[in-house]
This record gives C-alpha cells, sequence and structure tokens, in this order.
C-alpha cells in the first residue's frame, strides 16, 4: 500500500470512493459477518467507568465486545491512556501525544478486576515510543497489583514491541504475566504498508527474544485477514512465528473501523478459516483459534487452558474459569477441530503426537 494523492494503494489497485478510501468490497458484508446485537453489558461497563479505565474493546471498536461484556464478563483493559504513539492503518485507537503515565492506573484495574470477580484477565496497552522503556514497567506494576488483589487471577498481556528493547521485555517478564502476547498483525509483504514504526521482523524478534529469556512462558499472537494477503503468505506468517516457538495463534477478519482507515480487500469465508486453523495445527501450534468475529484476546482463556493441558499442568485446565462460563469449543482435538455459534474455528495440538521437548 502507498498512500498518493490522497488515495491509499494495495498493490497498484487504487480505491474509487471521492474520499479516497472505501468501507468494504463493494456490495452487503456476506451473511456470515452478521452479529446478532447483544444487550446486558452493563456491569463490566459499569466497573470500568467507576474506575476511570479504558478498554480496547471500545478504542478498537471490538465487534465482539457487546458478547464479551454482557455474557462472559471480560474485558481487555488498555493501560498508558487512550492515546497511541503510532499510527498504524488498520487502527481505530488515536494516534497523538500521550499524556503521561498514571500511576494510580495499575491499581485502578486491580480494583476492576475484584469488582467484577474475574479470574482471567487480559491487559493491553497503547505503544508509548515516548518513554524510555515503552511503558513495560507501567503494565509490569498492573500485573503485580492484579495479582496483590486477586490472588490466583491470571493475567495475559498484549504489548508493543517496545523498539526490540531487551530491558524493556525482561522488565516486563519479571512480573511473570501467564501468557505473553504480542502480534505479528500481518504478513511480512504487507507490515511496510500497514504498521506504523512495527516491523516484520523486529515483531518476530521480539517474540523469540521472550522465549529465549523465559523459556518457560506461554507465547501467543495474532493476525487479520482481509488486507490483501493470500492463503500462502498467511501459512508463511504461520511458520515465522512457530519458528519463534510461539504457542497460541488467533486469525480472524479485518474490517475497516472508519472510511480513514485501510480498506477491506476480500472477506475470508469460513470455509478458509477453518483451513488456516487446520494449517495452523499442521505447524505445531498449540492451540489456534480462527474465525471472521476472532480477535487477539477473543476466548483468551480458553487458549490458556489449552497451553496448560499441552504442558500436563492443573489449576485452571481442570475446568472453565469464571471468565469462560460459555458454549465453546472447550478442549477440542485433532484435525477435526471445533466450532462455536460464530463461524469460529479452534484446533488444539493433542500432547500425545508429538515428540520431544516443549514448544
Amino acid at each position: 500500500m502507498e498512500h498518493l494523492d490522497g488515495r491509499f494503494m494495495i498493490e497498484g489497485v487504487r480505491s474509487s470512493s471521492p474520499a479516497g478510501l472505501h468501507p468494504s468490497p463493494r456490495g452487503p458484508k456476506p451473511e456470515w459477518l452478521r452479529k446478532p446485537l447483544v444487550h446486558g453489558d452493563s456491569l463490566v461497563r459499569q466497573a470500568v467507568r467507576r474506575n476511570r479505565l479504558v478498554t480496547v474493546c471500545e478504542e478498537a471498536r471490538c465487534p465482539n465486545r457487546h458478547e464479551c461484556w454482557a455474557h462472559h464478563r471480560t474485558a481487555t483493559f488498555m493501560v498508558l491512556g487512550e492515546v497511541c504513539t503510532r499510527n498504524c492503518r488498520f487502527c481505530n485507537v488515536r494516534s497523538g501525544r500521550p499524556a503521561p503515565p498514571d500511576p494510580g492506573e495499575p491499581e485502578r484495574v486491580a480494583r476492576a478486576v475484584v469488582d467484577l470477580d474475574l479470574d482471567f484477565v487480559v491487559v493491553t496497552m497503547v505503544s508509548r515510543d515516548d518513554l524510555a522503556d515503552g511503558g513495560a514497567s507501567h503494565v509490569a506494576a498492573t500485573v503485580r497489583a492484579i495479582r496483590a488483589a486477586r490472588p490466583g487471577c491470571r493475567v495475559e498481556v498484549l504489548v508493543s514491541d517496545f523498539r526490540g528493547n531487551p530491558a524493556a521485555v525482561e522488565t516486563l517478564l519479571a512480573s511473570r504475566p501467564d501468557v505473553v502476547g504480542h502480534n505479528l498483525e500481518t504478513v511480512r509483504r504487507l507490515t511496510p504498508m500497514i504498521r506504523s514504526v512495527a516491523s516484520y521482523e523486529r515483531s518476530l524478534e521480539v517474540l523469540k527474544l521472550v522465549r529465549e529469556v523465559w523459556p518457560e512462558a506461554i507465547t501467543k499472537s495474532a493476525l487479520m485477514v482481509g488486507l490483501g494477503e493470500t492463503m500462502d503468505e498467511v501459512v508463511g506468517a504461520m511458520e515465522d512465528l512457530r519458528a519463534a516457538q510461539v504457542d497460541l495463534l488467533a486469525i480472524g477478519q479485518y474490517l475497516q473501523p472508519t472510511r480513514r482507515h485501510v480498506p477491506v480487500q476480500r472477506y475470508w469465508p469460513p470455509s478458509e478459516f477453518t483451513q488456516l486453523a487446520r494449517e495452523a495445527h499442521r505447524r505445531g501450534f498449540v492451540r489456534c483459534v480462527a474465525g471472521p468475529w476472532v480477535r487477539s484476546s477473543y476466548r483468551a482463556d480458553e487458549l490458556y487452558a489449552a497451553a496448560l493441558r499441552w504442558r500436563g499442568l492443573r489449576g485452571s485446565a481442570a475446568g472453565p474459569t469464571r471468565s469462560a462460563e460459555h458454549e465453546g469449543p472447550g478442549g477440542a482435538r485433532g484435525p477435526e477441530g471445533a466450532e462455536c455459534g460464530h463461524g469460529c474455528v479452534a484446533y488444539e495440538d493433542d500432547p500425545s503426537q508429538r515428540s520431544g521437548s516443549q514448544p
């Protein structure tokens, strides 16, 4: 993609709208992208407002937010403010000059976790290239605050690349989050045109560094499709992630947040998400969840439980946590996978079919 004369261009195809962008491929969205409206999300919403917090669910206009808030009482808390120092062309989070970190934010996140009685929580962040450690110490402080306020709560972090700073990665890992996530987002060819500041190789290096610093870490990444990539390119990205020893993978359909963002090039049908999940299974991911509505943190607790099962541990793997009390893929194994009600397909590796060490 290039930005030429106010127009976005992907692989030489210009958008035809006067504004220079079109919201989607011509015509209505396909049937599989029609999602029923869910109400009853007031409990999570009230806890977020009461504690003056930000969720990526709202900032990124996640299509699953009402489902997660109303049915599962889960939210992905976004720390370090709501202004990002980067300007990725797919992301709806506001870009600009952020305020200094709020030292009281970690405690407020922890208080919301207690208020909601959560056993699993995801903490993500805006990129903070203005900070020496990229915000790693603030995220680590949030993990510790949650653990102190609610012992036993599992915490997943979804972080930036910290510009590849090893000291920042070590600072984060010292808080020992249960899952360490960093998203590759898209395939190698499209990365320079889609992501701001970040690079494909640096993302892979950060994921490798997590494994080197903390070999027991459970690592996770996510990919979007619909930006003009091919099946072969997505499979190639999977192989790169497995070379970095990433355990868990989420794959979903990119949806254009506003007309200012990069347009959707294609809607991938559910059958192709099934194929993607199968390809991920074949390449050794512990679990892959793939589907039109899947986002980075969708059913994060289930992916974590799958990683525990693979490693032969007990605890959360014995049954669903409070944030997983809903119908879903469960412990699907083998090439058949399992589907949920939203066209999401999950594949989980069977430890009995593997030999050698853990990923």
